[in-house]
């Protein structure tokens, strides 16, 4: 279980080779004893991963994690928690791909949807059912601040995480009382391997700057954090701009 600390015990990482998921592992192995199940890929990624987490003092276990076979889900959820409780899953995994492609190509319109939405759907009711069963834990859903108010410039993405988002915050609403609960994350833009190549956007933050928002959220009991905070405000602010101004900004 969490302790007084805030320190989980066990922490399940979904797309665990993520900077973000790596970031927060890392964050959390500063306390010893804790456990992380990394589940992604097999692969030579996941193997450094791994390797990484355990050097900085956790133990680690590697399960095969495929997004997108959703039908799996169940039975891997359920087999991961039967040996132990989950304490903190976190939902890291996501697809940005490319943005004018993301809506004139059906396969990559169909797999951006996938990975950033259903295959979150289909992970999120499974924790949920297990975290309320077990009367504790917390589920960590990373969404994004493209959700908010969704922009010409990557609408395929931003659309997929505005859905996700609303899941998890409706899911977040159905486990209160339950001793499990959800927290939301809405980052703005990440220095990450997903966003190499790319100009960074005014107030971006590194994936430890994520981690260390995210691991006092866990101990504090927050349920949506935006990352840095003042994208709070921002976005707010756009999401009330008329339409027809809304087009002309550059963003």
């Amino acid at each position: 279980m969490i302790n007084a600390l805030g320190q989980p015990q066990t922490v399940l990482l979904l797309g665990g080779t993520s900077d973000i998921a790596l970031a927060l592992g890392r964050s959390w192995a500063r306390q010893p004893g804790l456990y992380v199940v990394l589940a992604a890929r097999p692969g030579t990624r996941r193997e450094a991963a791994a390797e990484e987490l355990r050097s900085a003092g956790a133990e680690v276990e590697e399960v095969d994690f495929e997004a997108t076979d959703t039908a799996a889900h169940p039975a891997l959820i359920e087999g991961l928690a039967a040996g132990r409780d989950i304490d903190v899953a976190v939902v890291a995994f996501g697809v940005l791909g490319d943005e004018e492609q993301a809506w004139q190509d059906h396969d990559a319109a169909v797999h951006l949807a996938e990975v950033n939405y259903v295959a979150p759907v289909s992970v999120g009711v499974c924790l949920a059912q297990r975290l309320r069963r077990q009367g504790h834990g917390v589920i960590v859903a990373f969404s994004s601040v493209a959700g908010e108010r969704v922009r010409r410039s990557n609408f395929a993405y931003g659309a997929s995480k505005a859905g996700m988002d609303g899941f998890y915050l409706g899911l977040g609403e159905a486990l209160r009382g339950s001793g499990a609960r959800v927290l939301v994350v809405r980052p703005g833009f990440v220095h990450t391997k997903m966003t190499a190549g790319r100009a960074p956007a005014p107030l971006s933050v590194t994936a430890e700057q994520v981690a260390d928002a995210v691991t006092e959220a866990v101990a504090s009991g927050d349920d949506l954090i935006w990352v840095p905070g003042a994208m709070r405000g921002v976005m707010s602010g756009l999401r009330h701009v008329p339409r027809a101004l809304f087009r002309r900004l550059p963003i």
